[in-house]
């Protein structure tokens, strides 16, 4: 008995020392440049284990189940809050990040409806949710004045109808599509009001015939391959596709337009959960993200804007001078958030979008 007692005692010892020694990050795909991953590894000597996941509701179900085994998540800001409140974070220590003097006040101000004070969360990126397009292919279909940068083009039935030749996708996120369908016809996007929530699904299912596909991700190498015209998706997700069908030189031409009725300003922040096997690691990734230089390379990467004002003198020109990415006053002023919706009414709209998903 005292022998295995020993062998136990030191078998614990071990497997302590392995998590002290690692980290463990839960992010969203296609998010980060993975030079930083191996940057942080050799300055640290902690070891990184890196996961991804495409939506907030995957995110959220591990988190709020508890035990999820990590040390940093990424939820976006209306999540956040939620789980927050539900006690799924831990308070940041202050004195472990010195680097988050780097953070910018005016994301902060916004960040703090979500996570009051910021005591729980560091703003990793932010962007719009809007409409992507293969130019060539949707004015072919709708002609040289398609309403390219207005939600006409997704929830008009009869633009739909046509589009669907060339291949639409949206965003599987009810949290997004919901209140876009409400700007669309001058409802509150932010309304919590079931009667009000009621009259997104008419125009939702008005164009559901014609929606090839629902996902986070995918629409990413579609548009960017020419194998779809039409996404509305996160800004920075459009912008690689325009990238990647640039660098491929296969003559797509992809374009991003926040709607000109409005779009929704998202925030996705890195926090740190209750249970996290390695808090002093993740602190120490958090500081290494919260460096200007490092922050600058993951937007330089991910065309995201972040909540870094001192990496803004580190971003390439195509980043901080694309007014899709840093958007003027004007279009900042156009742009709306949103805020959880409350569990009864969360029951509504999940409800809500396995009907508009399954088109029945």
């Amino acid at each position: 008995m005292k022998t295995t007692l020993l062998s136990s005692v030191a078998a614990f010892t071990l497997a302590g020392a392995a998590l002290a020694d690692e980290v463990r990050v839960y992010n969203w795909s296609d998010y980060i440049d993975e030079d930083l991953l191996t940057k942080f590894e050799e300055e640290t000597g902690l070891d990184l284990v890196y996961d991804v996941f495409d939506s907030n509701e995957v995110l959220e179900t591990k988190m709020l189940a508890g035990s999820s085994g990590y040390d940093i998540v990424v939820p976006s800001g209306t999540f956040l809050q939620r789980q927050i409140s539900a006690g799924a974070f831990q308070k940041l220590d202050a004195s472990k990040l010195p680097n988050a003097e780097n953070l910018w006040d005016v994301v902060e101000a916004r960040t703090a409806q979500y996570d009051p004070d910021n005591a729980y969360s560091i703003n990793y990126m932010w962007g719009t949710t809007g409409i992507g397009v293969n130019v060539g292919k949707v004015q072919e279909i709708l002609g040289e004045d398609a309403p390219l940068g207005s939600l006409d083009l997704l929830f008009k039935p009869e633009n739909m109808e046509k589009l669907q030749a060339c291949g639409v996708h949206f965003l599987d996120a009810p949290t997004e599509m919901i209140p876009a369908a409400l700007q669309y016809i001058g409802e509150d996007p932010d309304s919590h009001e079931p009667d009000v929530l009621a009259k997104a699904e008419p125009i939702l299912m008005g164009v559901r015939p014609y929606v090839q596909k629902f996902h986070n991700s995918e629409y990413i190498n579609a548009l960017a391959n020419g194998d779809i015209c039409v996404a509305f998706g996160w800004s920075g997700d459009i912008l690689q596709a325009r990238d990647r069908a640039a660098e491929a030189e296969n003559g797509v031409e992809i374009a991003y337009n926040a709607p000109s009725e409005g779009a929704l300003m998202w925030f996705d922040q890195m926090a740190i959960p209750a249970d996290a096997p390695n808090p002093e690691g993740a602190h120490a990734f958090l500081n290494f993200i919260l460096d200007a230089q490092n922050m600058a390379q993951a937007s330089n990467y991910v065309y995201y804007a972040n909540g870094n004002a001192a990496s803004q003198e580190f971003l390439v020109e195509d980043v901080i001078g694309d007014p899709a990415i840093y958007p003027d006053e004007a279009t900042l002023e156009n742009l709306y958030t949103t805020t959880p919706y409350p569990a009864r009414v969360q029951r509504t709209v999940t409800r809500m979008w396995t009907k508009i998903k399954s088109g029945t």
